[in-house]
């Protein structure tokens, strides 16, 4: 048997909401998400977020989201703008621009956009009408490379977007680790007073499947419903997603998953810091990249999953590895056991 550190979302779902799913099973409901579950999921969901006028929509995946936002959103002359790890440019096949926008990509160590680094972009296509017109920001809490927005970053680049006429989206596939990470400052609240609009991801936090959007940007919110539906992302069987996210906003379990998640990635991290492991980027998140010896890698891959991320040179190599909530201490423990024989 194999331990996997490859994602956080191979297993199924909390209890939870398993046990509420068979519970409300032969109940009949409304369909495409009037159930009465979907509607409490948002009603709490707002409640949690402290914006009664916010929109909520609950899809099924982070993809899904992705792809509805920026589509319905932006103009077709429009594009968007992403740090290069951005999951829109590297995992997910070109859905972006296979619906008519580009996405430009800008460099970043930490996986973070700053004000600093977009102006650039904007100078560089003023050329009107000849180039695509930049209208969005894109970014990730926490980012693909596993770091945070702290509560003053989100400011200054939400003031930024405001202040040159650019729509915040903000991927939250991964959004209650980066909330609950040890070092954040940001709250849910903060993020839905900042963004136009951005999502609560499940999938990767303890549900089945679901993603829940919300567009905060009245602006927005007109017949975006419709987008959901020409997009496919309107479920007929929409307490399937609703039961879900109204079990995870009870009682912050939606959180307290991310903790546990973050919490087991830290044992790994320190305990391969303490033995003189350096790292792709400082994180407190449930993602860490550990760079470690090929020869390393391979020992390591007897027991254990993990993706190799980046070859760094012909001797070493950043591997990723992600826990999530239901990720056992016995599989922690087995980890840091080969990490100590190894790097005595």
């Amino acid at each position: 048997m194999k331990f996997s550190f490859k994602n956080d979302y191979s297993e199924g779902c909390h209890p939870n909401i398993l046990q509420a799913l068979i519970e409300t099973n032969f109940e009949q409901q409304a369909g495409y998400g009037e159930d009465e579950y979907s509607l409490q999921a948002k009603t709490l969901i707002k409640e949690k977020i402290k914006s009664p006028d916010s929109d909520i929509y609950l899809v099924s995946g982070g993809t899904q989201a992705n792809l509805i936002v920026i589509s319905a959103i932006l103009r077709p002359y429009q594009c968007v703008i992403s740090a290069a790890p951005g999951h829109i440019l590297n995992n997910e096949t070109g859905a972006i621009e296979a619906t008519g926008h580009k996405v430009l990509s800008i460099e970043t160590e930490d996986g973070k956009l700053r004000p600093s680094d977009i102006v650039p972009v904007l100078e560089s296509h003023s050329n009107i009408p000849h180039q695509v017109m930049p209208k969005m920001v894109y970014i990730s809490n926490s980012t693909e490379l596993g770091t945070v927005y702290q509560a003053e970053e989100l400011e200054k680049l939400s003031e930024f977007c405001r202040q040159n006429g650019l729509y915040l989206f903000m991927d939250g596939a991964r959004l209650g680790h980066g909330l609950t990470s040890e070092i954040s400052d940001l709250t849910i609240e903060k993020v839905a007073e900042l963004t136009d609009i951005f999502y609560l991801g499940g999938t990767k936090n303890g549900a089945l499947i679901g993603e829940a959007i919300v567009i905060n940007n009245k602006d927005l919110q007109p017949d975006f419903a419709f987008n959901i539906k020409q997009k496919g992302a309107l479920l007929a069987k929409g307490r399937l997603l609703g039961i879900q996210f109204m079990e995870l906003m009870k009682d912050d379990l939606y959180f307290d998953l991310a903790k546990q998640a973050n919490l087991q990635a830290m044992k790994i991290k320190n305990a391969m810091k303490e033995r003189g492991v350096q790292f792709l980027s400082d994180t407190y998140t449930n993602q860490i990249f550990p760079i470690i010896s090929n020869e390393l890698i391979e020992i390591l891959s007897e027991s254990f999953e993990f993706y190799v991320w980046k070859k760094m040179d012909e001797k070493s190599s950043a591997i990723r590895l992600i826990t999530s909530w239901n990720t056992g201490d016995e599989a922690v423990e087995r980890f840091i056991e080969v990490i100590k024989k190894e790097l005595q």
